[in-house]
This record gives structure tokens, C-alpha cells and sequence, in this order.
């Protein structure tokens, strides 16, 4: 695509760059709902504008490198750069041009990322003439416009599939997902043990099995105000009923080492599986001193607290790790549901009674004491095994459309970088 008339110069003489400015009365001229940019793109309105037209921001500090092209006078603020257009500068082929450097990539920082001014000027480029550059932006934008299509239609699918995850969880709340053991029962002409009869099982263990210095407390009721009906033979019961302990992480902030033991934060459990491959670490002497029953083990659930909260994952490894206080910890009584519980807790019906004793101003943050009143809809015990065994089988489909989804993603953000290397390398 490139042609041989193009001129070798760098960035700092191709498209000078200024500094933004923090908002303010005495700068720019009057205009409203004047769109202001940040590193990672327009963050609020103003009623004045710092450029006269068209305007290329540049991440400085945040999101370094990033671009934005704004065809309307704007307010860069002081962590970008910016340039406006000019007769011999399409600003579309500057923008396309950043992006197949990728400026991020000259971050020398050791704290804040930035992008070095001095760095950017020296940079060597080529460009051509301005018919030239509006011509690349025009094959650019034709090619990118087929990509963007096929990007929202892998968008759609990966939103299809989420709504799917939620109507599936749904169903299995609700009790429709699979046969009830009430319908099984009455067509092979036998008795079952009920949702209830199994609370009252688990719970009678639970007191006979207690042998703490203190004495034995009532596990919390659920909040049952507003409750959908269940289905026959299912039972209501708490958080705080089917499990032996309901806890958070250590809620000492532990120094950070740069090897040993994993701690994880509320990013590590956002998946279907726990994410160790981007860890913080506390030392042995600090793992040890955490008490044992704020530390995860197999068979545990861990549920997110604070910010995202209301996702649980089963903890299904023998790996040592310790958890923020932001991450509850769920240890299921030997006769509880924990596979069960683990589908429920992600289901939409669980999420909306979270949401309701959900506290804060900065971040909403489900306290231990709303999670344990939080009620479970409890099937008779073999139910539960039917409707684990159809969730899973079903999320299994699910996850693997994903995983293609996902891949294509990842395609076609490479095509996109493939496109601008075309675009701007010598043929």
C-alpha cells in the first residue's frame, strides 16, 4: 500500500504535539458540551474548548500510547498529548499510523506509565503527501469496517451465551431444568427425603457434631420476605445453615513479596477456574500466621465481596494460596450441597438478594452477615445431582463456544494490526 514518494521524517516535525491542560475558566473558548479527553478516551463534558477543530489525543500517563480522534473541537487534559489538523495533515492517517507503532511499547517508566515527548520526536516515520494519506485512511476504514462487523456479530454470540449461562442458572433455581424428585417419586410409586427433611439432617449434625469451647449457635435463618413458591419437596435455607463456616481473607494487609505463597484478589477468581498465572505473593512467615479457617482449602467456595461481587467459584486445587478480606470463604458441612451451592451462588436469583444487602458509597460490599441470611432454594439430594450434572453439561457447550469466541477475538485484533502494518510498511 505504501508508496516510494513518501518522505522519511520523524514524529516530532510530521505532527507536533502540546501538552493538555487541567480544565479551566480562564483557558480556550467558550463552548457546551464540549467533549474532554483522557488517556483512555472522553471522561466527562465542559463548557470550554482547548483546540478550534479536529483533534488527535495521545495517552501521556494512564493508558499510554492510546489514541483518540475527535472531529469536533475538545478538552484534552494534562495526562495526554494533543495535535490539531492542519491542510497538509489528515489526522485519521496520523491516529492509524500511532496505532501501528504502538507508543505503549515506549514506556520507560518504573512507576506511573508515560510516554516520553523526548521519545516520541525522535521516533523515524514516512509519510506522503496529504491525497496520499486520505486515500490509506479510506482503504484503512474499508477494511476495518468489515472487521468491526464481524467483531459485533462474535460480540452478540459471546452476549447470546451469557444470557443463556443466566437463563440456565435460572432454570435451576426454579426447579425446571430437570425432573422434580417429587415427580420421579410419585411415577415409580416411593417415598424420598424432602428439601426440608435434608436442612433438618444437615443442621442435626451439625449440633451433634459440635465440640467448640464455646457454646453451639443457631446457624443464621434465611431472609424469606418475597420469596418465589418452590417447587414440591424443595425447602428454603440459608447461607449460614448448609455451611460449617462463612469467613473472609486475613484482614491484616499483608507486605507483598516477589516470590512464595499466591494471594489472590477478587481478578484471580473472575473465571470459571482459579487464575494463578497473575499473582501477588506474601511470605511463608505470613501464611503461616493466618488463622486456618480464613485459609482456602479444597472443596471451599470463595465468593467475591466487594466492588464485582457475587461470583463464586469452587475451589477444586491442593495449591496453598491466601485471599484478600474482599473474597469471602464458604466451607461446606460434609452432607451440604457444595456442588450445588456453587451453581446457585452465580445464579441471577442469588445476585439480586446479594444486591439487596449490599452497603457502601465507593464500593458496594456485601457484608458476611447479609451473605449468611441470604436464602437457597434446596432441592431433596438426588435432585441436586440431576441438576449439577445438567448444569455442567450444559456449561461444558457453553464454555467451549466461548473458548472459539474468544480465539476469533483475538484474530481479529491481530488482523487489525496486520491491516496497519500493510498500510505502513514498504511493499
Amino acid at each position: 500500500m505504501k508508496a516510494a514518494s513518501w518522505e522519511r521524517t520523524t514524529l516530532g516535525k510530521a505532527l507536533p504535539i502540546r501538552y493538555g491542560k487541567a480544565r479551566t475558566e480562564k483557558a480556550g473558548v467558550v463552548r457546551e458540551e464540549t467533549p474532554v479527553y483522557g488517556s483512555s478516551g472522553v471522561i466527562d463534558k465542559f463548557n470550554r474548548a482547548l483546540t478550534s477543530g479536529p483533534t488527535l489525543i495521545i495517552g501521556r500517563k494512564g493508558t499510554v500510547g492510546a489514541t483518540h480522534y475527535s472531529a469536533e473541537p475538545c478538552w484534552p487534559i494534562d495526562t495526554v498529548y494533543f495535535a490539531e489538523a492542519s491542510e497538509d495533515k489528515d489526522l485519521r492517517f496520523f491516529k492509524y499510523l500511532l496505532d501501528h507503532l504502538q507508543l505503549g511499547r515506549m514506556d520507560r517508566s518504573t512507576a506511573v506509565p508515560g510516554l516520553s515527548r523526548d521519545d516520541y520526536n525522535a521516533k523515524e516515520i514516512a509519510i506522503p503527501d496529504i491525497d496520499e494519506q486520505q486515500n490509506v485512511v479510506a482503504e484503512i476504514e474499508k477494511q476495518f469496517t468489515r472487521l468491526d462487523a464481524g467483531v459485533a456479530s462474535l460480540k452478540r454470540v459471546l452476549t447470546a451465551l451469557q444470557r443463556y449461562r443466566t437463563s440456565l442458572l435460572k432454570a435451576a433455581c426454579e426447579g425446571r431444568l430437570v425432573s422434580t424428585e417429587a415427580e420421579l417419586a410419585r411415577k415409580e410409586n416411593r417415598s424420598y427425603e424432602t428439601g426440608e427433611q435434608l436442612l433438618q439432617r444437615i443442621l442435626k449434625e451439625r449440633r451433634q457434631s459440635w465440640n467448640g469451647k464455646v457454646k453451639y449457635k443457631q446457624p443464621a435463618l434465611p431472609n424469606v420476605a418475597d420469596l418465589p413458591a418452590l417447587p414440591e419437596g424443595w425447602a428454603w435455607a440459608s447461607v449460614d445453615q448448609l455451611l460449617l463456616k462463612v469467613t473472609d481473607g486475613d484482614h491484616q494487609p499483608p507486605p507483598q513479596t516477589d516470590s512464595g505463597v499466591p494471594f489472590l484478589v477478587i481478578r484471580n477468581v473472575r473465571s470459571s477456574e482459579l487464575d494463578f498465572s497473575d499473582t501477588r505473593f506474601v511470605s511463608r512467615q505470613y501464611a503461616d500466621g493466618v488463622e486456618p479457617f480464613r485459609k482456602p482449602a479444597k472443596g471451599d467456595i470463595l465468593y467475591t465481596l466487594v466492588g464485582s461481587y457475587g461470583m463464586a467459584l469452587r475451589v477444586t486445587t491442593n495449591r496453598e494460596f491466601c485471599i484478600q478480606r474482599h473474597i469471602g470463604v464458604l466451607r461446606p458441612h460434609k452432607l451440604s450441597p457444595a456442588d450445588y451451592l456453587s451453581h446457585i451462588l452465580n445464579s441471577s436469583f442469588v445476585f439480586q438478594r446479594a444486591k439487596k444487602v449490599a452497603t457502601g458509597t465507593a464500593q458496594l460490599t456485601v457484608s458476611l452477615a447479609g451473605l449468611r441470611r441470604i436464602p437457597i432454594p434446596l432441592p431433596p439430594f438426588t435432585e441436586q445431582a440431576r441438576i449439577v450434572a445438567e448444569v455442567e453439561r450444559r456449561l461444558s457447550g457453553i464454555e467451549k463456544l466461548e473458548v472459539i469466541v474468544n480465539a476469533d477475538l483475538q484474530r481479529s485484533s491481530r488482523l487489525r494490526q496486520s491491516v496497519l502494518t500493510r498500510a505502513f510498511s514498504p511493499t
